[in-house]
Order: C-alpha cells, then structure tokens, then sequence
C-alpha cells in the first residue's frame, strides 16, 4: 500500500462514509483530524454527538465543530433550490480549506463516493472540487454502498453510523444531478460568501477526543 506523508482535515459526518474515509488514509500514512459541520441551529447536536463517538473509534485526537445551521438556511433561501447540496458542500470545503490553511493540514479528505445521489455525481463533484485550492482526497470514490458497510462493520463503526441522518434537513427534494460551474457561480453571487464563511469560523469550536477507557484534560477549547 502507498504510503503518504502529511496531515489531513477529514470533513466527518455521523454516516458510514466518512469514518471509513479517513481509517483508510490513516492507514497510508496520513495524520488525520476532523472538521464536523453540525446543522446547528436548524437542528440539535445529536449528530455532533455521533462523530465525536466515531472520532474516538477511529483514533482521532480533535475535531473541529462548525455550527453552519444559518449560513445553509440562507443557502437554501436565497438559491435556487436544487443546487443547494453542490453549494452547501462547496461552503464546507471553502471552511475546511481555511481551517486546513491556518492549522497546517495538506489534504482536505470526504467520504464521497460515485455510488451515491445528490452532489456525489462526478459532474457534480467536478463544480464541488473548483472551490478548494489544495488537494481532495476521495479514497472512497469508486467504493458502492456494501462495500462501504462491510469496512464500516468490520472496523467497528457500523452500530453509531447507522442511526438517523440529518444532513439533509434543508434539502431539495430533486436535487440537481449536473450542475455547470456557470449556474452555481450564478447562485452563490445570491449570498455573501465570504461573510459566511468567517462567521462559521468565528463560532467554530475545537474538540479533543477522548481515547478508548481514557480521560482527555480540558476535553474542549476555543479554536
């Protein structure tokens, strides 16, 4: 297996794909954090809850939360609302890019993967990647969904994975399969993005995970 060097900012969620995401380029070498965007507050933290629990399976050290519940309100207000899966993602990797920047992480890592619906088209993933300006990484890309669920189950992530997904909670209910950089530069003009991206980093917070039967000091700080 090759071997790669360097840190990662995996984008965490409480499904099945991420976790598997990052214990493979953990296993090739890459030192691997997480960035989770909860849906706060459109939602509770239940999800939070879930990747800190998946963070601790997978043997990660800190995750950080951003709290994106209103800026993806307003994504889903003011654009059309069958790209509001391509241009929420397209705001977490402009997050993820920044926080990667400033911390010092080479590679932004999803758990994305061609077998998927929504934004997971490659045309749609094509438009997702023209927002980041360092490498995404996509172990899981040509993975289906049992390959998927048989790593998540013989890596031990399975049983938290599984619960309710609230991701989509401000979602269309027929998203646009092939979206053109065209119309989503059109749409993201409707926002303005960079006020929204600093104020998801101005209330993100760092969490440290608490190792299997261990204790964490200080189990969470400003980031």
């Amino acid at each position: 297996m090759t071997r790669i060097s360097g840190k990662g900012l995996l984008l965490l969620s409480g499904g099945f794909d991420s976790p598997v995401a990052g214990h493979l380029m953990k296993q090739q070498g890459l030192e691997i954090d997480a960035i989770h965007f909860s849906l706060e507050p459109v939602t509770d933290d239940a999800a939070e809850k879930k990747c800190m629990e998946l963070a601790r399976i997978i043997g990660l050290r800190k995750v950080y939360v951003a709290k994106v519940g209103d800026a993806f309100t307003k994504i889903a207000a003011n654009c059309s609302h069958r790209f509001y899966f391509v241009l929420s993602k397209r705001m977490m990797v402009r997050v993820a890019e920044a926080v990667a920047r400033r911390d010092g992480y080479s590679f932004l890592v999803t758990g994305e993967n061609l077998g998927q619906v929504s934004s997971q088209t490659l045309q749609n993933l094509t438009v997702i990647d023209n927002a980041a300006r360092i490498p995404v990484l996509r172990p899981l890309l040509g993975f289906d969904k049992e390959e998927i669920i048989s790593a998540a189950k013989e890596l031990g992530t399975y049983e938290t994975s599984k619960g309710p997904e609230i991701c989509d909670a401000l979602g269309p209910d027929r998203p646009s399969t092939a979206a053109t950089l065209s119309e989503v530069l059109q749409e993201e003009s409707n926002l303005d993005g960079e006020k929204l991206i600093t104020e998801v980093i101005g209330g993100m917070k760092t969490r440290a995970v608490v190792p299997p039967g261990g204790t964490v000091g200080g189990k969470e700080a400003g980031a």
